[in-house]
């Protein structure tokens, strides 16, 4: 998915939903002859994009493999049901105890009265917890991340050789992942474990186990999409809370907002802000044809401040009431993982309030923006705050 023009500067892309506003309502629907895509604004035309997996689908050819974000169904609706087992609602709520401590861990070796909240808390809660999950060794926390990372980023332009050393990148990285669960495939195939790797060798499809590709595609989609949403999900949220200082004052009165935080968060700035489909048949939507074919980006992050769905969209509300955003994705690929990312930042966002105070961006640092076309989220985020007593 190459970078919208418009969105090429520093400072678009800290703060791109003015100009995605603007777009989607000068232009709900529109052609880049310079992209060879679509581009879709408007929340009602999204939403029929992302629900309808027949006519507007997420296969992506070879790189794409089993991975669930890149399948249409039948096989999606098999392996989703599969994998499930594991984000089902006891099941997540089994883990708040352990979410919890991590999070008090992390903050318990933050010194003074500043972090870094990116490297220091945002980015190693998700690494833990899926890695823990998953059944990987502690000490492989850091190749998560990085692996992550190179799988989100995106070309430094728009030129073919900034796309084609982003795809080398890539593939480098896809191929040192699948080297590594390949290994820890093998050794659960001899000594399973209460992980999820043990439970997808075990699983079958309609009698048929899943293949070493199949459970090792799972694993990088877990990998990628667990980690990096979630902790620009946190990041994004402490960014409103330094950036309107009178938010934090609320939830000082009324903690029980804070799950309305979590979800205001993810329609105000969320984690992930376009998702890519492919049109497979010629297609009307509003006044504009689809040719089959024909690659399509859903600027989720412009269908959450569509004025037609959410009142005064630029305002931030924790008490928003429906927020129907579709940061999560809508319909089949509605994000597997939205609870466990919900639960993370919910537990976050208490444990950061519980202990500390008056937080504020500190001071000369300037944000750099994530190098990425879909996702919207900064490399660093330092902050400093009062301790509570």
């Amino acid at each position: 998915m190459l970078i919208m023009p418009e969105l090429n500067t520093i400072e678009k892309r800290l703060l791109p939903f003015g100009l995605l506003s603007e777009l989607r309502q000068q232009t709900p629907v529109r052609y880049d002859s310079v992209r060879n895509c679509w581009d879709v604004f408007s929340y009602g035309e999204v939403q029929r994009i992302l629900k309808d997996p027949k006519t507007f689908s997420s296969v992506r050819g070879a790189a794409g493999g089993q991975n669930l974000l890149f399948i249409d169904p039948p096989k999606h609706k098999q392996l989703r049901d599969l994998v499930n087992k594991a984000f089902t609602p006891k099941a997540i709520q089994g883990l708040v105890p352990r979410i919890e401590e991590i999070s008090a861990d992390l903050l318990d070796g933050v010194d003074g009265v500043d972090m870094n909240l990116v490297s220091d808390f945002a980015t190693p809660l998700p690494v833990i917890v899926i890695a823990e999950l998953l059944g990987t060794p502690a000490e492989d926390r850091a190749h998560f991340k990085h692996w992550s990372d190179i799988l989100v980023e995106s070309a430094e332009d728009e030129s073919a050789e900034a796309y084609e050393a982003i795809m080398r990148k890539r593939t480098v990285a896809m191929q040192e992942l699948a080297q590594y669960f390949g290994q820890l495939i093998k050794v659960r195939s001899r000594m399973p474990k209460d992980d999820l790797i043990s439970a997808l060798l075990a699983a079958k499809i309609d009698g048929v186990q899943l293949t070493e590709h199949e459970v090792i595609s799972f694993c990088v989609l877990l990998l990628a999409a667990g980690n990096e949403t979630t902790t620009n999900l946190i990041a994004n949220g402490m960014r409103v809370l330094c950036e309107q200082p009178e938010l934090q004052d609320e939830l000082n009165r009324s903690p029980e907002l804070i799950p309305g935080f979590i979800e205001e968060t993810l329609r105000y700035y969320p984690p992930i802000i376009a998702i890519g489909r492919t049109a497979t048949m010629d297609v009307e939507l509003g006044s504009h044809r689809f040719k089959a074919g024909d690659q399509i980006i859903a600027w989720v992050g412009a269908a959450n401040r569509d004025e037609s769905v959410f009142a005064a969209p630029d305002r931030f509300d924790p008490r928003r009431m429906p927020n129907p955003h579709m940061s999560f994705g809508f319909g089949i690929h509605f994000c597997l993982g939205a609870p466990l990312a919900r639960l993370e930042g919910k537990i976050a966002l208490q444990m950061l309030t519980n202990r500390f105070d008056q937080f504020q961006l500190a001071d000369g640092n300037d944000l750099v923006p994530i190098r990425s076309s879909f996702v919207f989220g900064v490399k660093e985020y330092p902050i400093s705050f009062v301790r509570r007593s």
